[in-house]
């Protein structure tokens, strides 16, 4: 079972195999030293979208949901580095993404755009996403090789970007910790912090930590632990080639239910695959302590979020499968002490991927693509 995410490189993934076949890519595109060419403007739906660690974020200025992923330069035309949005008004008809940021070649980093976030914060949009640098070396652990990772940020003054570097890239957490998926929680007394994942490359056992934050979201203050990756039972560790098990933590969400209960949406790997989990703080702090709840979704479903329509119902959005994924939607409910599922949202995403990738993956006459 992996425990990197997928690059969508060489052959084409499922849901690119069905642009293609569509005539919204070129048949040859899908790799980043491809020639890439922008299809024509047509709407997509979800099946037909790749996409890993979605975010959305309804804006209610202009009644557009925003559906952030890492750029796939087979879909946007720009073969940078970055992160893409695609758009929709009704949740089930996307334009083809455009680029919303692209990491600037100065910076650090040399890969990743992973994770990407959108908040706002003192009127302006900030995007969150990770990135990394395999070259750069950081104290090595049991026999492991750590290398530099870390969430960044980037503004703007709407959600579609342009977004622009905050502190020329500089970390928020400490740059000597290999850490992802850094997400935004401002707590009742208005102080922001940066939740986010360590990773289990460095620490074997996987936690979700927490930083505070200053006006200008910079680190005012030392990192601390709220979970370890084993605190739950229904994570899996991951068995390794010189004998040991790792526990991987991915993915932190932070929600305040309408009763006040802190919640915290994260994933890890159960029995099956990938899995979307919850926790909640007993104190109602980010603090804590914090109590496993057990998965939310399984299926090799994970990293997800949630957000509201413009009609005010409370969704889910997640990857499935881990693996060429992409985007499943879920209506919940906020029980008070806990989120719950309602029902899949299969009006949206079509419910095209049961239980494998390759379903969707069919030309216009229903007969099976090439490959599956």
């Amino acid at each position: 079972m992996a425990l990197v995410r997928p690059r969508l490189a060489g052959a084409l993934s499922p849901a690119l195999l069905g642009l293609a076949l569509l005539g919204l890519i070129p048949a040859s595109s899908g790799t980043a030293d491809a020639q890439a060419e922008a299809p024509p403007a047509a709407s997509l739906l979800l099946p037909q979208m790749p996409l890993h660690d979605p975010w959305i974020v309804a804006d209610p200025a202009t009644r557009t949901y925003y559906l952030y992923t890492r750029n796939e330069p087979a879909l946007t035309g720009d073969k940078r580095l970055g992160i893409m949005a695609y758009t929709s008004r009704d949740l089930r008809h996307w334009t083809r993404p455009h680029m919303v940021f692209a990491l600037p070649q100065r910076v650090w980093a040399k890969d990743g755009a992973w994770a990407p976030e959108v908040h706002r914060w003192n009127g302006r949009w900030y995007l969150f996403a990770t990135f990394h640098d395999e070259r750069a070396a950081l104290p090595a652990g049991q026999g492991r090789k750590p290398y530099r990772r870390s969430t960044i940020l980037a503004s703007a003054d709407s959600p579609g970007g342009a977004f622009g570097l905050v502190r020329g890239g500089a970390p928020v957490a400490p740059a000597d910790r290999m850490t992802l998926d850094g997400t935004l929680y401002v707590d009742p007394q208005g102080k922001p912090w940066m939740i986010y994942a360590h990773e289990w490359l460095q620490t074997t056992v996987g936690t979700i930590e927490a930083v505070p934050l200053g006006a200008d979201l910079s680190a005012a203050g030392p990192p601390i632990e709220l979970f370890k990756g084993d605190a739950a039972d229904w994570v899996h560790g991951q068995p390794q080639a010189d004998g040991t098990r790792v526990y991987v933590t991915d993915g932190p969400e932070i929600y305040r239910t309408r009763t006040g209960t802190l919640l915290m949406l994260w994933s890890s790997y159960g029995e099956g695959g990938y899995v979307e989990g919850q926790a909640r703080s007993l104190s109602g702090r980010i603090e804590g302590p914090w109590e496993q709840l057990g998965p939310l979704v399984m299926r090799d479903s994970g990293h997800g979020m949630l957000f509201r329509t413009f009609e005010g119902k409370l969704m889910l959005v997640l990857h499935r499968p881990f693996k060429f994924a992409l985007g499943k939607l879920y209506e919940m409910r906020d029980a008070g002490d806990r989120l719950e599922v309602v029902r899949e949202a299969t009006e949206f995403d079509l419910e095209a991927y049961p239980t494998h990738p390759c379903l969707v993956a069919r030309g216009p006459t229903g007969t099976p693509m090439p490959g599956c």
